[in-house]
């Protein structure tokens, strides 16, 4: 069950860029509620599997956003980190969108 839902502008940034932070604004957001178990759901495969530990960060902008999170998911008791395809995560994509139409101004 979603909680929550956050967006905001992140300026120009790569699809991987923006999904560890909005791994790492969710975990924030979660921290004051303590959970005992949490399921964290991302349409990037290579984050998903970066942060499960069975891939390697070969992006070095990736890193220091990849020990945040890794930091932030170590916080909790219980952790399950999966992916789902993207056309079953249509609120990620609305919510993005939200933050985009919010910042850039419509072309006429």
């Amino acid at each position: 069950m979603r909680l929550r839902g956050l967006h905001r502008w992140l300026g120009h940034t790569t699809n991987n860029e923006a999904e560890y932070r909005a791994v790492i604004d969710g975990l924030k957001a979660v921290q004051e509620w303590k959970p005992d178990r949490l399921e964290v759901y991302l349409d990037s495969k290579l984050v998903v599997e970066q942060l499960n530990g069975a891939w390697r960060i070969k992006a070095k902008e990736l890193m220091p956003l990849h020990l945040e999170a890794k930091a932030l998911l170590d916080q909790f008791p219980e952790v399950k980190v999966a992916h789902v395809e993207r056309e079953k995560n249509r609120g990620a994509d609305a919510l993005a969108n939200k933050a985009i139409d919010e910042k850039v101004p419509k072309k006429r």
